[in-house]
């Protein structure tokens, strides 16, 4: 319920107040006014509890009275407080305001998973709150309220996904985690879906337990567990192993590799000088009208730089089965669906978020915090403007798989 605050009140209450800190500081004029609402309202929880007022008459022979009060200080979100908590005789007095055992309040645990979130570790996050506060808090404090991230975590991991997407983008990025006393560079894969509407989703995250196509595997069982019957098209990074497993769990999927990893492997063979003339010979390719004449433009690329630069070529055609179903949408639609850039969108704010991490302690660890991460990340998505564009595209190619997962 909002209640309207008098104007009168308001200035009776601003009166005499001259300088901000008189309004803000640490013995200004709202933490006064919180304690005050605090032990007000506390006060009148123990008279509902005992069932009269305080000095009522009628309270007398009821068995339990009003005890005092004791003193407690509690963490919120503009830094410590002390409160004087009324008790009473019996002991039966369980405050809802302050429960017993509680030294936090609501909005203080939210203030630190966000800083958390946002990349700063547990000796950054209690310098903050020292800074900005004076509240001296614990490092094993913190912990323990980013900890409680993790069922969180597991329930999202675990939730029941659509019966299909359109479009399921994976990608990877490399985490530094200390393993059995070493610190290990792991492959983190995240599969980012497109829905009927073109909304997106974080599927999931896998953390690389084992190499190759094992692995893969079990990430697209999981998915296939979790509800997910059908990925119409699979965009990937083109690593070994990786559409054979997507074939095995989805079969009727349609790969497509990533181009732009495509690109990127191929100038890693490129000297600096020579880079700025292939690359339009490389667009050529992926840019042709369709599968027929971006072969001839590839033979045309090799023809002028497979002396000097034979393994591109070779790459090229290596993965031309999952380079050319991009070539069966207009090229409004194909941006869309032959590269990972929402995925990598999504990666650049991951990677921003814990490149000041030497390394994370351990697989969980990393986890909560990619997770967190994915939650703020998650607010600024937007919907592809092609989306309306690709939906008619897709039902007519697709008929009732597409059907299926508009349903």
């Amino acid at each position: 319920m909002t209640r309207e605050i008098k104007p009168e009140l308001l200035d009776e209450l601003l009166s005499g107040l001259e300088r901000p800190e008189d309004l803000l500081g640490d013995a200004g004029l709202f933490r006064q006014l919180k304690k005050a609402l605090m032990e007000r309202a506390l006060g009148g929880e123990l008279t509902h509890h005992l069932g009269y007022e305080k000095g009522d008459p009628g309270g007398r022979g009821s068995g339990n009275s009003r005890n005092g009060h004791s003193s407690k200080t509690v963490l919120t979100e503009e830094g410590e407080l002390d409160l004087s908590i009324p008790r009473d005789r019996a002991g039966t007095f369980e405050p809802q305001l302050v429960p017993k055992g509680v030294t936090r309040l609501d909005g203080f645990d939210d203030k630190v998973i966000s800083l958390y979130a946002r990349g700063l570790t547990v000796r950054e996050i209690q310098g903050h709150l020292k800074e900005l506060y004076g509240t001296e808090v614990s490092p094993d404090l913190i912990s323990r309220v980013t900890d409680a991230v993790l069922d969180e975590v597991k329930e999202w991991q675990a939730r029941p996904l659509d019966a299909c997407y359109p479009i399921v983008f994976f990608d990877a990025l490399r985490v530094k985690i200390r393993d059995e006393g070493l610190v290990r560079n792991k492959a983190v894969y995240v599969a980012l879906a497109l829905d009927v509407e073109g909304h997106k989703h974080v599927l999931g995250l896998w953390i690389e337990q084992s190499e190759g196509a094992k692995f893969w595997l079990k990430v697209m069982n999981d998915l296939k567990t979790r509800g997910l019957a059908d990925i119409l098209i699979a965009v990937v990074d083109g690593l070994k192993g990786f559409p054979e497993a997507i074939g095995a769990v989805f079969p009727e999927t349609i790969v497509q590799t990533c181009i732009v990893h495509l690109i990127r492997n191929s100038l890693a063979f490129v000297s600096w000088k020579d880079r700025k003339q292939i690359m339009p010979d490389l667009k050529a390719i992926y840019r042709a009208e369709n599968a027929e004449a971006a072969l001839d433009r590839l033979a045309a690329f090799e023809a002028r730089w497979g002396a000097r630069y034979p393994a591109i070529g070779d790459s090229w055609r290596r993965a031309w089965e999952h380079v050319i179903p991009l070539f069966a949408f207009p090229p409004d639609i194909r941006k869309m669906i032959y590269t990972t850039n929402a995925v990598e969108s999504l990666n650049r704010s991951l990677r921003k978020i814990i490149k000041t991490r030497g390394s994370f302690p351990s697989d969980e660890a990393a986890t909560k915090l990619l997770f967190l991460a994915i939650r703020n990340a998650g607010v600024h998505w937007k919907r592809p403007i092609e989306w309306t564009a690709a939906m008619g595209q897709f039902a007519v190619l697709f008929g009732e798989r597409f059907a299926l997962s508009a349903s």
